[in-house]
C-alpha cells in the first residue's frame, strides 16, 4: 500500500498568492490550486480532499458561497476562509456557514501553518468518530488469543513476525476458532494500532451494497444517494481493514478489491477520481479457497494476492489442553457481566468437555459458559449443569461413543484413579512431573485429583 499524505485545495484569483501556497505547502501536502471558484465547486465533488483554503473575495461567485457548496458536498472537508478585511462580519458568516477558521491577509506563516496542522487534527478526529459510529454494531466481541498448544504457539510466532509489516494475512479455519480475535491481535500489535479497526463482514451485506460500503458513493450516483458515504476503506484510512467471510464476495467484487489490493487506490460509486488508500489488509475465510477456485467461484490473482501470509486456525478438538483456559477466561467473563461467583469445574465435568467435539468451537463452548453461568445458582460447574446432549454424547462422528452410568465406566474411574496415585508416589508427589509422566496438562491433573478426592 502506498502511504498517502493529507490532500489539500487552495482558492485564489491572485497567482501570487498561489504561488507563495505552492512554496509553503507542498512539500508535506498533496496540494491542487484554483483561481475559480466554480472551479474549486467542481474539484470538490470530484476529488478528495481533507482540508480546502478559500478566499472570501473571489470573482464570478463570492467565497462564502463557495464554502456552502463545499460543505453541502461533504460535511467533513474542513475550510479555512482567507480575508483581507477586518470587519467582525465577514469572520462571523464565515464560521456561521461552516469554516473551520479564519486567517486576516497579510498573514504570518506560521499562523497559517498552525491553523493548517489544527485543522486536519480535527478531521482525522471526524473520521475517527465516524468509523466508530458506523462500526459500532458490527463490531466483533473483544477478546484475547490464547492457548498452549503447539499449533497455537506457532501462530504467536507468526503474529510477532508480521504485525509491524504491512503484508497481507489470509487466516483459514472452520467457524468458532477465533480468526476474528487473531485479525484484531495482529491489527493490536502492529505500528497502525493507535489508527481504526474496521471490520466488513462480506456475507451480511446484500449484494447490491456490498461495493458501496467498502468503497463509497458519490451524492447522485443511483436511486437514493442523498449524499457522499465514505465506505469502509476510507475509514480505516492509516489503519487495517478485516473482510471476514472474504470466500463469501462475489466474482464482480473481486475485481475491483483485487484492484484495490494491487494498486493501493479505489474509487467511490459515480465517482471519476481514484481514492490512494493506505491501509493493512487482513482476511478470513471458512471456505476451502482453493475448491472454491477449481469451482470457478473465487479469483486465483485474488487468492495469491491475499494469501500473503497465510494463518490456519485449529479446531478446538484438536486444542484439548486449551480448553481449561477457555473455560476459565469464559467463566471470569461471566461472573464480572452477570456478578457471578462460579469458582471451578468439577475434574468429572472438564472430562467431559475435553470429550465432547465442539462442532462450533470456541464460540460454542462460550456460549456454554455464558448459559450454564447465567442459569446456575452454584459455585461450580458439574456435569449437572451440562446439556444431557453433551453428557451423552461426547463425541460426534469424528469418534462417537456413549458416556452411560455402567459397570465399564466405573471401572475405567477406578483404574485412572490408581494409575494417578501410583504416579504420584512415583513422583514424590510433584505434580508437574506427575502431569508429565502420565502425558496430561497439570490443571487437566489437578482437576482429577479433585474428582477422585485424591490428597497430595
Amino acid at each position: 500500500m502506498q502511504n498517502t499524505r493529507s490532500s489539500i485545495l487552495v482558492v485564489d484569483d491572485e497567482e501570487d498568492i498561489l504561488l507563495l501556497y505552492k512554496n509553503l505547502l507542498k512539500s508535506e501536502y498533496n496540494l491542487a490550486v484554483t483561481t475559480s471558484g466554480f472551479d474549486a465547486i467542481r474539484k470538490a465533488s470530484e476529488e478528495h480532499f481533507d482540508l480546502v483554503i478559500l478566499d472570501v473575495i473571489m470573482p464570478e461567485i463570492n467565497g462564502i458561497e463557495v464554502l456552502k457548496k463545499i460543505k453541502e458536498i461533504d460535511g467533513t472537508i474542513d475550510v479555512i476562509m482567507v480575508t483581507a478585511s477586518k470587519e467582525v462580519k465577514p469572520a462571523v458568516d464565515c464560521l456561521k456557514f461552516g469554516a473551520f477558521d479564519y486567517i486576516i491577509k497579510p498573514f504570518e506563516v506560521e499562523d497559517l501553518l498552525s491553523t493548517i496542522r489544527k485543522a486536519l487534527e480535527r478531521r482525522k478526529i471526524i473520521m475517527e468518530n465516524l468509523y466508530l459510529k458506523q462500526a459500532l454494531d458490527e463490531r466483533a466481541s473483544m477478546g484475547e488469543l490464547i492457548g498452549k498448544n503447539e499449533k497455537i504457539r506457532i501462530i504467536y510466532d507468526i503474529i510477532e513476525n508480521v504485525a509491524d509489516s504491512d503484508s497481507t494475512v489470509l487466516i483459514t479455519g472452520e467457524s468458532g476458532t477465533g480468526k476474528e480475535i487473531v485479525a484484531e491481535t495482529i491489527h493490536k500489535k502492529s505500528k497502525r494500532s493507535n489508527k481504526p479497526y474496521v471490520i466488513v463482514n462480506c456475507a451480511a451485506i446484500p449484494e447490491n451494497l456490498l461495493e458501496s460500503e467498502m468503497f463509497g458513493h458519490e451524492r447522485g450516483s443511483f436511486t437514493g444517494a442523498l449524499d457522499r458515504h465514505l465506505g469502509k476503506f476510507e475509514l480505516a484510512s492509516g489503519g487495517t481493514i478485516f473482510l471476514d467471510e472474504i470466500g463469501e464476495m462475489p466474482m464482480a467484487m473481486q475485481v475491483k478489491l483485487l484492484r484495490a489490493v494491487q494498486e493501493g487506490i479505489i474509487e467511490r460509486i459515480g465517482g471519476e477520481k481514484s481514492i490512494p488508500i493506505d491501509i493493512r489488509i487482513i482476511a478470513a475465510t471458512n471456505l476451502d479457497l482453493k475448491k472454491a477456485i477449481q469451482d470457478k467461484k473465487f479469483r486465483e490473482d485474488l487468492y495469491y494476492r491475499l494469501n500473503v501470509i497465510p494463518i490456519n486456525m485449529p479446531p478446538l478438538r484438536d486444542r484439548i489442553e486449551d480448553i481449561p483456559l477457555f473455560i476459565n477466561c469464559f467463566i471470569d467473563k461471566y461472573n464480572k457481566e452477570l456478578n457471578k461467583n462460579i469458582k471451578y469445574i468439577t475434574g468429572e465435568a472438564l472430562n467431559i468437555f475435553q470429550e465432547y467435539s465442539w462442532p462450533g468451537n470456541i464460540r460454542e463452548l462460550e456460549n456454554l459458559i455464558e448459559r450454564i453461568v447465567t442459569l446456575s445458582k452454584d459455585d461450580h460447574i458439574d456435569t449437572a449443569h451440562l446439556p444431557k446432549d453433551i453428557v451423552n454424547l461426547k463425541r460426534n462422528n469424528n469418534g462417537a461413543f456413549n458416556l452411560e452410568e455402567g459397570s465399564l465406566m466405573k471401572a475405567v474411574r477406578n483404574f485412572e484413579k490408581k494409575i494417578i496415585i501410583e504416579a504420584l508416589r512415583y513422583c514424590n508427589g510433584n505434580q508437574t512431573a506427575t502431569a508429565k509422566t502420565l502425558g496430561i496438562h497439570r490443571t487437566t491433573l489437578i482437576s482429577k485429583l479433585e474428582a477422585y478426592g485424591i490428597k497430595n
